[in-house]
């Protein structure tokens, strides 16, 4: 299957509740753009659908190794439990682990590949900070979060050129779980649903006002597009969701 650097995430909200008309809001995601992925929106905001969503269309425009990391191990993900590249709670680490030195192979020169290699982990803020939790009664040089966050900030700095992806997903993107500087180097935000405005002030501060008084219901929000570009945008309802389990189940196997 050739490969497509288009990625849809959803509708113009504007254009669909003013005229119902289905305008696709579409990023770039060839190797040469910035197209690490970072969700985020209080519980019910539609995250996980979205997840879905964005995975099955990541699949078919560019086919190649997609690793899953489900902490809490949603029911929106259960299909997704008998596929060998998807780990839940205490496993979550093997698929970063995978991903990372895919990362570090291809860095070195042993993996001449380019293929696209993704890694989708769900709810990462509450591993980070679980993480953090079971740190504090190790010694400083064998606790896990803070490696775990390097290995992160390693693969938004060096990933694009190595066509290695992360999305994550959380409902604060509070900054104790992301290494300095590393909310900035997601290329797509996303904030789904009726947000807290303390999560747009993390996310795009710049912004503010251009989001001030709007309201969002389940599957709408706002993306911002390489830390400039605002659009409103509608996650749209799957017409075959089973079509859709299927193209995840085939990329995570």
């Amino acid at each position: 299957m050739k490969s497509n650097n288009t990625l849809n995430l959803g509708y113009d909200l504007d254009m669909w509740h003013g005229y119902r008309a289905k305008l696709p809001v579409a990023v770039d995601i060839s190797p040469s753009t910035n197209s690490h992925m970072l969700i985020s929106g209080m519980s019910g905001c539609g995250k996980s659908y979205a997840s879905n969503q964005y995975l099955a269309k990541l699949a078919l425009a560019q086919p190649g190794e997609y690793h899953f990391a489900d902490y809490k191990g949603e029911d929106a993900f259960m299909f997704l439990r008998n596929c060998p590249r998807y780990r839940s709670y205490n496993n979550t680490l093997e698929a970063l682990d995978a991903v990372y030195k895919r990362l570090n192979d291809r860095l070195s020169g042993e993996d001449t590949t380019r293929h696209s290699v993704t890694l989708v982990w769900d709810e990462y803020i509450a591993n980070i900070l679980a993480l953090m939790g079971s740190d504090k009664e190790k010694k400083p040089a064998e606790r896990i979060a803070p490696t775990t966050m390097n290995k992160v900030s390693e693969i938004l700095l060096m990933g694009r050129s190595m066509g290695v992806r992360i999305i994550v997903s959380c409902q604060r993107p509070d900054a104790i779980a992301f290494p300095v500087g590393s909310r900035l180097n997601y290329g797509i935000v996303i904030i789904l649903g009726a947000a807290i405005r303390s999560i747009y002030e993390m996310l795009m501060p710049d912004h503010i006002e251009q989001v001030k008084g709007r309201q969002f219901g389940r599957g709408e929000g706002v993306a911002l597009l390489q830390g400039s570009e605002l659009r409103f945008i509608k996650i749209p309802r799957v017409q075959d969701y089973e079509r859709m389990k299927q193209i995840c189940v085939q990329a995570l196997s």
